[in-house]
């Protein structure tokens, strides 16, 4: 089965076909190219199959995700959800949509969308003659035919155009807007009505009405159909709704005038009502047809697949717009996780432990005396950029860029155990990124440059902090200064640690004592230690 990974920004999508392997990466050899820093070079493996596609993390910095959760190796399946790093795509089948069983039909055991008519005598839940023993009404569906068969097949033409328009959409608004004015455009009907359930309350709430009178008392559907489809699960057909006994005492049929009606519950899943899709006539009895039912069922299962994925596209996007506001600062999978932990990041802040990293490059300012304004941004962003993936590749925070140096936190706003042992990896990839980055840039008739790196670990201040126009996450206290002296006090290569940063080392890294160090407002002086690289 063919498939198409969609991107949510709506940039260039891709073609998987069966019996290929594709692999996602940064780099331009790849099948899936991917230019954003939050991806690996080579981040992921496709394989696609007759049912979905087989994903499989390459060892990749910053994740692959399916629907939210992050795996090494996963199976995605028709209008699933994939992230790589922070870069999020659906997976879309390329096949037509089936089309729902006739309605003739027995629904299969586990079926929750029962059919039935609903006729002044009042019938089983299923499709039935009428007490006539002609079919139920005439009907108002908008094909023709001279043979059953022609009608038949314009019938699944017509769905597997709705199917194509309603998939093609994602803002739930329109996707609403399209099922009632298609649903206008094909049956001859007074009224259109779609309603919403309360996820919270269980209310049915109007979401898109249509009324061919031109006022608005589509949005008034009768209560009693309405909680009948709804807590029975059941599509309603009526011929004359105001004479039939299962809706005695539905007044607001009788106010409306209601003569007949179809309701249809829209399914998410076998136990999940999204709403229901309404139509009327008012001036009518025995209008729609056994026929018009049929097909209403079939195009509102369409309608439910349509919005059950607007609003995962919704949810998506929202936790895509909290991620892209973390992620300047957070690696994706730690900003993924404030993202689903509400509250992780509160206004205001509290004391807590953390670890404080200080990076600085050596000689920086009379180096640049040297260069083009354009040459001194080039060259930080290439070293900002490889610097911050390895901070975030080690679970770190990125607290903010001051000139060309960098700070960096573990402990908040998310601890982990092992921070202290996170940074200290961490500044140990700094510094050997920093070589292979001089390699290339010296190959590239650039200059080279030396940094010092400074960690210390204690109590400090966590939170927002800043003014009503402008807040920032950061960390103030006496452990912040003296990560900074740390870092001012090491050399080019150099990384420079304080003893109770040591201490809370689990896996303690080869080093060297040096001179204790003198800070101010302290009595007496830091004892320090060198990592040997």
């Amino acid at each position: 089965m063919p498939f198409k990974l969609v991107p949510f920004t709506g940039d260039q999508d891709f073609d998987l076909s069966a019996k290929n392997t594709y692999i996602v990466g940064r780099a331009v050899t790849s099948d899936i190219p991917i230019f954003d820093p939050t991806i690996s070079r080579r981040h992921a493996e496709l394989v696609p199959n007759t049912t979905g596609v087989t994903v499989k993390d390459l060892g990749s910095s910053n994740g692959t995700f399916i629907n939210g959760t992050r795996v090494t190796e996963g199976t995605l399946a028709a209008n699933d959800s994939v992230t790589f790093g922070k870069v999020v795509f659906q997976l879309k089948s390329l096949d037509a949509t089936p089309v729902r069983p006739p309605a003739n039909q027995a629904p299969a055991p586990n079926q929750t969308i029962v059919r039935q008519v609903s006729v002044s005598g009042g019938m089983p839940a299923v499709m039935s003659p009428s007490a006539s023993g002609s079919p139920s009404g005439v009907g108002q569906l908008k094909v023709a035919g001279v043979s059953t068969q022609e009608r038949q097949a314009k019938k699944l033409s017509l769905l597997l155009e709705v199917a194509q328009k309603l998939s093609g959409e994602l803002d739930l608004d329109k996707v609403l807007g399209r099922v009632v004015t298609t649903t206008f455009d094909v049956m001859n009907v007074d009224r259109v009505s779609v309603l919403l359930r309360n996820d919270g309350t269980g209310e049915l709430i109007p979401r898109m009405s249509k009324s061919r009178l031109g006022d608005a008392s589509a949005q008034h559907v009768p209560r009693s159909i309405a909680r009948k489809a709804v807590e029975e699960r059941v599509a309603i057909l009526s011929d004359n709704a105001a004479a039939d006994d299962r809706f005695k005492g539905g007044q607001s049929i009788m106010i409306q005038s209601v003569r007949s009606a179809m309701c249809i519950p829209l399914m998410a899943s076998a136990e999940q009502v999204l709403g229901i899709l309404y139509v009327d006539n008012l001036t009518a009895t025995n209008s729609f047809s056994d026929e018009d039912l049929q097909f209403l069922i079939a195009f509102g299962g369409l309608a439910a697949i349509a919005i059950k994925t607007s609003r995962f596209a919704e949810q998506i996007q929202r936790e895509a717009m909290v991620r892209s506001n973390f992620e300047r600062y957070f690696a994706p999978n730690v900003a993924a996780e404030i993202a689903q932990q509400q509250g992780a990041v509160k206004l205001g802040g509290d004391r807590r432990p953390v670890t404080i990293l200080f990076s600085d490059i050596r000689g920086f300012t009379s180096m640049s005396e040297h260069m083009s304004p354009d040459a001194i941004a080039g060259l930080l962003t290439d070293y900002f950029t490889e610097m911050v993936e390895v901070v975030f590749s080690h679970g770190g925070t990125l607290d903010k860029f001051i000139g060309d140096a960098i700070m960096a936190l573990w402990g908040a706003p998310i601890p982990h155990a092992d921070d202290p042992d996170r940074a200290v990896a961490a500044a140990i990839g700094m510094q050997r990124a920093l070589v292979a980055l001089n390699e290339k840039w010296k190959e590239e008739g650039k200059p080279e440059i030396g940094v010092g790196i400074g960690i210390n670990y204690g109590d400090t201040f966590a939170g927002n902090i800043g003014s009503h126009l402008r807040l920032e996450y950061t960390v103030i206290g006496d452990a912040v200064n003296v990560a900074s002296r740390l870092c001012s006090k090491s050399s080019k290569g150099e990384i420079l640690i304080s003893d109770p940063l040591y201490q809370m080392l689990k896996d303690k890294p080869a080093v060297e004592p040096l001179e204790p160090l003198a800070v101010k407002n302290r009595g007496a002086p830091v004892p320090v230690w060198k990592v040997k690289i």
